[in-house]
């Protein structure tokens, strides 16, 4: 009897929920929407995008305010089939959409991405524009859409019949098979990049032996992943950049970044290579700025001259991954130079060589990740997985300098004694706490042996106006005002921004500067 009972009411309930089921059906019935619906933004900005290149995904949030299951007839870019704009409504791709559902009270979200086709280009830079339309007459609802297009002259190694892309050599590994980069040479006319449009290179571009690139103010180069420049020996660099009038404009500076234009990827480390000065190549550099890549620059041997082989002045390198100046055995000559947010140092010169800095700021402040390592490194040795290479440092200067950072000691000396380690530090301002005297009986870390060390400051504010985001312009109550040697400021009689030494010179790569609150 009660297992008839149980059954009993179980029915009843079943019939009972069927019953109001089917009674409330029309309420799950979708009503057409009516023009009012609700977005999370008016336009999407699509930000910059290079032709032919696709950019990053948008999104816009769509809401059902109502307390009605809405259906919306039309979801579509207004230029339909036609338009350079691709979107994904609640999952379904396209560009034309029909009865797109929202639940009472929520929402869906649309994507949005484009690639501009050049063929649609009537100037170097323009705007490209359309419209998401949601359904139609009286109850036409709008969100613009809006891209800024720039043409540009694209770089990259070409395929052959069977689709491999070409490659460069460079070296041999230690069974003597060859090892190659992708990457291309670039022929005569191809060795001169102005300032008419933007460069985007893929692969490493190759400055053949005997040749010079010459890249002129005002010239923007990107790179795409596992990009950058690389010069066998005997080729040179020109990069002769420009101060501009307005230092927010920077329109005479060169500029070498990554290829993603969007804001959010303005200070991302590592998004490219690096560009590598292979043994017998040269340089000169002025006001160029190099951000965003792996190793700023890479410089790999010398020439043997007795002049400097790589001239870098007024220039600065920020955000490389892993080094932002690594010299091995090199020979560099440094004037106003400024090196920020290293993922390993700014600066790390290996394996000897011969160096000069002089009124340059080493800043590091990096915490993308966990540094151990300093803002500057010196060494005459390098070892490698077979053997250890010893080379002699036969000059290491830096003078009227600022290197500094959120480490303890922002200075590593390291020297086997077989090589000679020649170094020394003058009018400058270092980042060295050693609270546990740890260095007290290492002789390159003599703080008071005038003969390495003359006239120096430890561990006293640099007072930088941002270093979170590479702005290292000092302030007046810097430790770094009036630090600096006079004589030597007078040989570079200029700051990075064109601020005069003459009368008073202070330490650093920039003059003191009173901050605006």
């Amino acid at each position: 009897m009660k297992n008839l009972l149980k059954t009993g009411l179980l029915f009843l309930a079943i019939f009972a929920a069927t019953l109001f089921m089917s009674a409330c059906r029309e309420d799950f019935e979708p009503t057409r929407s009516e023009g009012n619906l609700s977005f999370s933004k008016d336009t999407v900005f699509l930000d910059t995008v290079f032709s032919n290149i696709g950019s990053s995904t948008y999104t816009l949030k769509v809401y059902n305010i109502s307390n009605n299951l809405i259906s919306i007839p039309y979801v579509g870019l207004s230029q339909g089939e036609n338009s350079q704009y691709r979107l994904n409504v609640d999952g379904l791709a396209g560009k034309v959409f029909e009865n797109i559902e929202i639940l009472p009270k929520d929402s869906i979200y649309i994507f949005i991405e484009t690639t501009i086709d050049a063929a649609i280009q009537t100037e170097t830079n323009f705007i490209y524009t359309d419209q998401i339309q949601f359904d139609s007459g009286s109850n036409l609802q709008t969100v613009e859409l809006v891209t800024l297009v720039q043409d540009a002259i694209f770089l990259y190694p070409e395929k052959n019949a069977a689709g491999i892309k070409e490659t460069l050599a460079i070296g041999v590994d230690q069974t003597g098979e060859p090892i190659t980069i992708e990457g291309f040479l670039l022929e005569d006319d191809q060795l001169n990049f102005t300032n008419q449009k933007p460069y985007v290179i893929y692969g490493y571009a190759g400055i053949p032996s005997g040749k010079t690139l010459q890249i002129d103010a005002g010239a923007r180069l990107h790179f795409h992943e596992n990009s950058g420049l690389i010069f066998a020996n005997g080729s040179r660099l020109e990069a002769s950049g420009a101060l501009s009038e307005d230092q927010e404009i920077l329109e005479n500076e060169i500029i070498l970044e990554g290829d993603r234009l969007e804001p959010e990827y303005s200070e991302v480390p590592g998004q490219w290579g690096t560009l590598w000065f292979t043994p017998g190549s040269t340089a000169s550099l002025d006001y160029v700025t190099i951000k965003n890549n792996n190793i700023g620059i890479l410089v790999d041997g010398n020439t043997g001259s007795k002049n400097p082989d790589f001239n870098i002045n007024n220039t600065q390198i920020y955000n490389s991954s892993n080094v932002g100046l690594y010299g091995l055995t090199a020979s560099i000559l440094g004037k106003n130079v400024v090196i920020g947010n290293s993922g390993i140092s700014n600066l790390w010169l290996r394996l000897g060589g011969n160096y000069k800095f002089t009124h340059s700021t080493f800043a590091n402040y990096w915490s993308q990740s966990f540094r151990n390592t300093a803002a500057v490194q010196l060494d005459n040795y390098l070892e490698t997985d077979s053997e250890l290479l010893i080379a002699t440092l036969e000059r290491a200067t830096f003078s009227n300098c600022i290197i500094y950072g959120n480490q303890s000691q922002e200075i590593s000396l390291k020297a086997i004694a077989t090589a000679d380690f020649n170094f020394s530090f003058s009018h400058s301002l270092i980042k060295f706490d050693d609270p546990f005297d740890e260095f007290a009986d290492e002789a390159n870390y003599d703080f008071n042996n005038e003969s390495i060390y003359l006239n120096m400051l430890f561990s006293e504010n640099p007072d930088f106006r941002n270093s979170a985001i590479n702005d290292y312009r000092i302030g007046d109550d810097s430790a770094a005002k009036d630090l600096a040697n006079l004589n030597n400021a007078l040989e570079i009689p200029f700051d990075i921004l064109g601020e005069p030494r003459t009368n008073r010179a202070d330490a650093g790569a920039y003059q003191t500067i009173l901050f605006e609150d």
